[in-house]
């Protein structure tokens, strides 16, 4: 696509995603405005704020792997990025995830491929899991894979804090308004209508909206399978303690990870029960004792004593077609640039996303790594990439 310095840049979501693309925006030398609309001024719904703010090198597609260690990379050298003052609470411990006897082939083969592009994976056979992380019970597991580095956890709010005070630092305008539609000419998106009645005119949209996404666009004929389902966090207390505990993922589906003095962790509803959330954000309790309770104690047995502190229910942008992002430009509205539909994996990869549709505007295509693979295309054609590792 052709580059430009100059010139009008609307970003639709002003979260992680959209705050990334208009601070790396910046960075890359964008002279032009660049104007950020959010609908929530307080973030208190948006699934950044409410994300387990996780970030793991163990993806089934070489592209998350990139971001990811990109992501890591930022997080470590927040200080100097962001200034000395910047703490995002990084917590570099890991990620296990386990699975059966019957995975571990598939399993050591995915490694062999995120080592390829730089993750740095351990592969765990049950005596090695069983010595390192003692009171889990890994009887029935066959292989743990373990990241030794660039993976954990962070504080999400405080992320999207420093960056959008960093873009507004260097003269990005957030207005604060939903998005009504977009007006357009036959191969661009031409302006952005608020509720208001504003009109911001743009030479460039980014469509960073998350779970809403594809309700935004779906009024100019682009059925972009992105929707929100809902996902519940529960925050509990128990007697069990592990200097080492890292994010668990566990083969049952279950994930658990430590925050503060306690834990956090949840479960995917059935799919039956997994309809499309619109804007419901009332947790699903029932999830804890029929689901999550009963898998969490079987696998660390001292954590049948639980006290549960708070839960709260957060949106995922889900990519119904793969799971996977889509970053990109639409191949007939020429300036329409897609960063959405991460599935769970958005605030992880807001770095490098913003960095790629930086490089798309100002450099006219990818100049650091290759987002080819997310593009629209795929999209268009309804020819998935799958990731398989989704939680």
């Amino acid at each position: 696509m052709p580059r430009a310095n100059s010139g009008q840049v609307v970003i639709v979501g002003g979260a992680i995603m959209g705050s990334f693309s208009a601070w790396a925006l910046r960075k890359a030398g964008f002279a032009g405005s660049i104007t950020v609309v959010e609908k929530d001024p307080t973030y208190q719904c948006s699934s950044t704020a409410l994300s387990a703010a996780s970030i793991r090198t163990q993806f089934g597609t070489p592209t998350n792997i990139q971001m990811s260690l990109y992501g890591a990379q930022i997080f470590r050298a927040i200080k100097a990025v962001f200034g000395s003052e910047t703490d995002i609470g990084f917590h570099e411990k890991g990620y296990l995830i386990l699975g059966g006897a019957d995975q571990v082939a598939e399993r050591t083969a995915a490694v062999q491929m995120q080592r390829t592009y730089g993750a740095d994976i351990q592969v765990l056979a049950p005596d090695e899991l069983r010595a390192r992380f003692p009171g889990i019970n890994f009887d029935d597991v066959g292989i743990g894979t373990f990241g030794a580095q660039h993976e954990g956890w962070f504080d999400a709010w405080s992320l999207l804090s420093t960056v959008r005070r960093a873009a507004r630092q260097l003269n990005v305008v957030y207005v604060e308004a939903p998005v009504k539609g977009f007006e357009t000419d036959d191969a661009k998106v031409t302006g952005v209508v608020l509720s208001n009645g504003q009109r911001l005119a743009c030479d460039y949209c980014v469509l960073a909206a998350g779970a809403w996404s594809g309700r935004l666009v779906a009024p100019l004929g682009i059925d972009l399978p992105v929707v929100p389902k809902k996902r519940t966090v529960f925050s509990f207390k128990t007697p069990f303690r592990l200097s080492n505990f890292p994010m668990l993922f566990d083969a049952s589906g279950i994930w658990v990870r430590p925050d503060g003095d306690g834990y956090i962790g949840g479960i995917q509803p059935l799919p039956e029960n997994d309809g499309d959330a619109d804007g419901d954000f009332e947790p699903q309790h029932d999830l804890l004792e029929e689901s999550f309770w009963p898998l969490l104690a079987a696998r660390i047995p001292a954590m049948e004593q639980l006290r549960l502190h708070r839960a709260w229910a957060g949106h995922y942008e889900v990519n119904t077609l793969d799971h996977n992002g889509v970053v990109g430009a639409h191949d007939e509205l020429i300036n329409l640039i897609f960063a959405t539909g991460f599935s769970g994996h958005g605030v992880m990869h807001a770095p490098a996303v913003g960095r790629g549709v930086a490089e798309l505007i100002t450099s006219g295509g990818y100049r650091s790594i290759d987002m080819g693979p997310l593009g629209w295309a795929r999209i268009r054609t309804s020819t998935p990439m799958v990731e398989t590792i989704v939680y």
